[in-house]
């Protein structure tokens, strides 16, 4: 693409069309933010339905796009949007999105939480030779009624004249994004569509004869790409809409959990980053998937050889949140003060920390947490200690079901801001973690990485704490973790 302005800097526009906001930035080449906005999205909900409207992602896709080409020419009066290398995007996965012949919707956006096909689920393991079973081996995700193609069976069943206008099936937020922005380009990355429920995740096509069982004709579905391919570029009208010059490369993109997975610098097997939200996971990336473990996720990479492979646990922060609220008043300095007066290994004290039922390295939905080991000389701090060791003993459980040792372990989500936890972590594990403590920019550096080939970006930018375990105190948990191994065996016997 030419460029007539003297400006040598380049930059990308990278965007994550998410469930609550759509967030874009310009990131120049040696990976610094320049500009960024967010516009908010609205979930439309009926009892467990949930939907959105993708013509509010577009809107805010254009809104988005004016505000950061705006910033950037006022914080780099030189700047030309000419001058962007590629414009590239995350988003939700595991969406129905369904279009008619002029790439218009025919309905709301069925998201990837809304789990009203099972009942599509089930005929489809009874239409399907060799079931569930089989299904979980191709596709490497069990066969639920959250998966895109069942919803598309729903929409067959229950809502045949809007059915009969779909001519194009899309997965991901930014696959509609991309078709807008393109003109037409109906695509989709392999990592997204593994959550469809109709790629074979070993050859990432399409499967035929799943399509066959469901009912399904596969020319509804996406062309599939890995995500730094370039898949189109800007069309006229996006142009005078967005504000993105004429033919400037738009890719491929990735689904926002791939995208997490790339941002925390994990390629290569033995490589592991840990997520600390509300919820948490392990993700890594393997040689196969990860059919023979329940709960486990699995998607075709394709930033890179491999599979991500992620274990999800139901708690990990809402522990953190709850502990804090209930012993230090919702003050996480007071928590934080009370943990570090109490001893690795709160004296004693053990927590199973299922606030909420788990799903890995248990998968129990009716199991609740419970304490161990209270005595008179038990201190909130020993009580806020043990929840946050009763989640890192957790996730030790899930580190040991991986088939590779670590090499390297990184750790994101708002845990990261407790040092403290991060120690245990270290300590539970024995085992050096990284934690990013700008890790809210990486995710935007790591598309822009894709555009610019430069799979290095992510390290020259990163900020970060390495927490180193404590002999002694790795010693204590080694003896605590026998423990807490036999507290769930023990106790669900009594829910």
């Amino acid at each position: 693409m030419s460029d007539d302005t003297n400006n040598d800097t380049q930059y990308a526009a990278v965007f994550d069309a998410g469930t609550t906001a759509l967030k874009g930035a310009i990131v120049t080449s040696d990976g610094h933010i320049i500009a960024s906005h967010s516009e908010q999205l609205d979930l439309i909900t009926n009892n467990d339905q949930h939907e959105q409207n993708p013509n509010q992602w577009w809107q805010a896709f254009r809104t988005t796009s004016q505000h950061i080409l705006h910033q950037t020419q006022h914080h780099e009066p030189d700047f030309n949007p000419r001058t962007i290398a590629g414009i590239i995007l995350s988003g939700q996965m595991q969406d129905l999105i369904t279009l008619d012949d002029n790439l218009n919707p025919v309905r709301n956006a069925i998201l990837y939480s809304d789990g009203r096909a099972d009942k599509q689920a089930t005929a489809l393991a009874d239409a399907y030779p060799g079931g569930k079973e089989r299904f979980l081996n191709t596709v490497g995700n069990p066969l639920e009624g959250g998966l895109p193609l069942p919803k598309l069976m729903w929409l067959h069943d229950n809502d045949p004249s809007v059915f009969a206008r779909v001519r194009h099936v899309l997965i991901s937020s930014k696959d509609y994004l991309i078709a807008q922005l393109t003109g037409g380009a109906l695509i989709g990355d392999v990592a997204a569509c593994t959550t469809a429920g109709a790629m074979n995740i070993h050859s990432r096509q399409w499967d035929t004869e799943i399509c066959e069982a469901a009912g399904i004709d596969p020319i509804l579905l996406p062309r599939l790409h890995n995500p730094q391919d370039v898949v189109g570029t800007v069309s006229a009208t996006a142009h005078q809409l967005t504000g993105f010059a004429i033919g400037t490369p738009v890719h491929a993109g990735i689904g926002d959990a791939g995208a997490t997975t790339l941002a925390s610098g994990v390629g290569k097997p033995g490589e592991y980053n840990i997520n600390l939200g509300t919820s948490g996971w392990i993700a890594t990336i393997s040689d196969e998937p990860f059919t023979n473990r329940p709960g486990a996720a699995n998607l075709a990479f394709g930033a890179a050889p491999g599979y991500v492979n992620a274990v999800p646990f139901l708690n990990a922060g809402d522990v953190h949140r709850w502990a804090t609220h209930i012993f230090a008043d919702g003050d996480y300095p007071t928590a934080h003060n009370l943990i570090e007066h109490s001893q690795p290994g709160a004296n004693g004290i053990l927590c199973l920390p299922y606030l909420v039922g788990e799903r890995f390295p248990v998968m129990n939905p009716t199991i609740r947490g419970a304490y161990i080991g209270i005595s008179p000389d038990t201190t909130k701090g020993d009580l806020l200690r043990a929840a946050l060791e009763g989640v890192a003993y957790s996730i030790r459980q899930g580190m040991e079901s991986f088939d590779t040792k670590p090499r390297t372990i990184s750790l994101i989500g708002g845990g990261g801001q407790e040092p403290a936890w991060c120690q245990i972590m270290a300590d539970v594990l024995d085992h050096p973690v990284e934690v990013f403590t700008n890790a809210e920019i990486l995710p935007a550096v790591a598309l822009a990485s894709l555009v610019f080939k430069r799979p290095d970006l992510i390290h020259t930018v990163c900020d970060s704490t390495i927490y180193t375990p404590h002999t002694a105190a790795t010693q204590v948990y080694d003896v605590g973790y026998r423990r807490f191994a036999e507290l769930y065996p023990t106790l669900s016997a009594l829910h």
